[in-house]
């Protein structure tokens, strides 16, 4: 018999329930405070913004939250994703190790925020809210909130950061082609974009800016929501469904654990949704996974960043987050991996790199798409630019147990697929790609 090359889990093991690493931590986290009173967040303080379904999850401290039926069946479309181990790249790097990469790149939109963007938009629907706003960085987020409200039959509205509105038109077409209206950020349409361009007359934008129009547009009206692809609560407890099926597909390669799991981390949605699983296993005693967040250096909030509490966007309308950041104002440099580009990190993401439970690495521009070059032409799979960061960790790695003659098993969270960020991958291969 060949030797396995990818393992798929049948359609009922999809989980049943998100989990919760919040219920597992050493420590509490820090809550979110209101901006005015500086007090701990309440429910009521949210209920402008979001649904009642997606408050008790930001707040929840429960283990596992149940998925509801409707969700599960979408996720079908889907889910689970492959894992794969990634012989011919073991061959070509010449490592002793054993690699293995889960690929979310399979999703309708081609990246791993539909496991948040659906079950946002059916709770939203089951509140009555028709009307939904983000943001969107490389423009994957966007898609997945797109297509989701499309089978709700709600409405979207996305601000994109404008480095990549001009840089990844086809993102655009495809968020257009479900029914979305698509705003380079930041913009004249409201109140916040336009101080921010008297501010930055010649900014290429940035998540923080792109957040606040559309905070602005959801908060002034009713029957409207704002849905957030990373950052918060409920968005990392949504992608567990990751790392979930990850535990399983390896016990099915005959592997009792990672020794290495490498994934790419900007808000730290892809990163908590493969890692916070095996953290449960690392915090229970039943395994010692070394969890590296890889994240870009032009944007190296975990690396460089300051621990304390701060807006999640640029006009400071969010609640306060006590994360890792690199201040509301930063603006990164226009890097082709736009879903990296923010200036903090996901709160719940940064209290267990603040505890120990992970650590961090930062990645240069052309490191990652030299990974991200390596790694398509030994296992065909063109990985997405925020993806190739993990990667180029996971190659240090490789090369280094080859030169220490170890074996271990390295995991890979390959969050998406880079069909639609060809120009990035040519400027690297013409030689004039930024070293950011």
């Amino acid at each position: 018999m060949a030797e396995l090359t990818k393992v798929f889990l049948d359609e009922d093991e999809i989980p049943t329930h998100w989990y919760n690493i919040t219920a597992d931590l050493p420590t509490p986290p820090p809550p979110h405070l209101h901006p005015g009173t500086q007090q701990p967040l309440q429910a009521e303080d949210l209920a402008a913004l979001f649904p009642a379904g997606l408050i008790e999850q930001e707040l929840s401290t429960e283990r596992w939250i149940e998925i509801p039926e409707k969700v599960r069946e979408i996720y079908r479309l889907w889910r689970p994703s492959p894992l794969h181990r990634a012989r011919r790249l073991e061959q070509a790097l010449g490592t002793t190790a054993r690699i293995y990469y889960k690929y979310e790149g399979e999703s309708p939109v081609g990246s791993h925020k539909t496991n948040s963007a659906v079950p946002q938009a059916f709770y939203n629907r089951e509140a009555g809210r028709m009307r939904l706003t983000t943001e969107t960085g490389a423009g994957q987020w966007g898609s997945a909130l797109a297509f989701a409200t499309q089978i709700f039959g709600q409405s979207c509205e996305v601000w994109q950061v404008r480095s990549t509105f001009d840089s990844k038109p086809y993102r655009r077409i495809l968020m257009e082609t479900y029914g979305a209206s698509v705003t380079a950020s930041p913009s004249d349409a409201t109140q916040a974009g336009r101080a921010l361009r008297e501010r930055f007359p010649d900014t290429p934008g940035s998540l923080g800016m792109a957040i606040s129009e559309a905070i602005e547009v959801a908060a002034s009206d009713p029957g409207a929501s704002y849905a957030l692809g990373s950052v918060l609560n409920h968005v990392t407890l949504h992608q567990s469904v990751i790392g979930q099926e990850a535990i399983k597909q390896l016990a099915k390669f005959g592997e009792e654990a990672p020794d290495f799991l490498f994934a790419c981390a900007g808000g730290g949605s892809n990163l908590a949704g493969i890692s916070f699983p095996f953290l449960r296993e690392n915090i229970e005693g039943r395994m010692n996974v070394d969890v590296v967040a890889c994240e870009p250096a032009a944007a190296p909030s975990l690396t460089e960043g300051e621990y304390r509490y701060d807006f999640g966007d640029s006009s400071q309308m969010t609640p306060l987050l006590k994360m890792y950041t690199l201040g509301a104002d930063f603006v990164p440099d226009p890097v082709h991996a736009g879903g990296l580009r923010y200036h903090g990190m996901a709160p719940l993401v940064s209290h267990a790199y603040h505890e120990g439970l992970l650590r961090a690495i930062a990645v240069k521009q052309r490191e990652a798409f030299a990974a991200g070059v390596e790694f398509a032409r030994a296992e065909g799979i063109v990985p997405a630019s925020e993806s190739n960061h993990a990667i180029a960790g996971a190659l240090r790695q490789a090369r280094q147990a080859a030169e220490d003659g170890t074996s271990p098993v390295i995991l890979i969270g390959v969050s998406g697929s880079g069909q639609l960020d060809l120009p990035a991958y040519a400027e690297y291969l013409s030689g004039n790609m930024l070293d950011a």
